[in-house]
């Protein structure tokens, strides 16, 4: 079985699967490279307004498929980081939804979602240590930013696996699913952050992220936007909101 990501679109979420059941859905050169440009196209789809990143089966992703590593990896470093900074600059909400081992590349991927969620059983671990590679800088930011840099440095020095219990006390996971209720929880919250104003989430994110010269942009799309007059007049008449800002037609 050909190792790929797969995607779908369905309720205004797009859902992407890392899919090589060989190798526990290990990424290769070809997975890293077709990441950015898949998620440039589901950026741009209008019908997408929140994202889903998780693995085949019970695996989330064993990390780099290490065989690439060999003779050129430098350049398997590359496409990883340029892949994670493609997810993390995704103009929408992201979610990994993390069953298994989400190890090593696989736990790059996850940090650059906005949100984690992760079935009981679940462990992470941050692996360069066991290779000697250096772990590039914007996932070791990333990491410090999601666990603080005692927590950092433990993952990265070591190496060693944490469960999915650890992962929610130290904030590298926002929800532990009990077995079997993962894939109900995703849809339920996915169908949530579909319903809500895009303009907010967008700028949210960007001001989460320490973006800090977009206020004036941001203040423009919500005068030229009618969400905030739609929000105000669906809760005093009692109804569903119905949100038209767009990320994918916005500038």
């Amino acid at each position: 079985m050909e190792p790929q990501l797969l995607h779908d679109v369905t309720e205004h979420v797009a859902t992407v699967v890392i899919r090589n059941p060989a190798k526990r859905n290990a990424m290769t050169a070809a997975m890293w490279g077709s990441l950015p440009p898949l998620l440039e196209t589901l950026a741009a789809d209008p019908d997408v307004r929140a994202l889903v990143l998780t693995g085949e089966g019970g695996t989330f992703c064993a990390g780099a498929d290490i065989s690439t590593l060999r003779g050129v990896p430098l350049e398997a470093q590359r496409l990883a980081v340029a892949a994670e900074e493609a997810l993390a600059a995704f103009p929408k909400p992201t979610l990994a939804a993390v069953r298994g081992h989400c190890v090593g590349g696989g736990a790059q991927l996850a940090a650059a979602c906005d949100l984690r969620f992760a079935e009981e059983g679940a462990r992470f671990g941050v692996t360069p240590a066991k290779l000697g590679i250096v772990y590039p800088a914007s996932a070791t930011r990333r990491l410090v930013s999601l666990v603080g840099p005692a927590t950092a440095k433990y993952l990265l020095f070591s190496g060693e696996l944490i469960e999915a219990g650890r992962a929610l006390r130290t904030g590298l996971v926002d929800e532990v699913l009990p077995g079997g209720e993962l894939e109900k929880r995703v849809a339920e919250f996915t169908r949530i952050l579909a319903s809500r104003s895009q303009l907010t989430q967008a700028a949210a994110k960007e001001f989460a992220n320490g973006r800090t010269d977009r206020d004036a942009y941001w203040d423009g799309r919500a005068r030229e936007s009618d969400d905030t007059a739609e929000g105000v007049a669906a809760f005093l008449e009692r109804r569903p909101p119905r949100f038209t800002w767009s990320a994918s037609t916005s500038g």
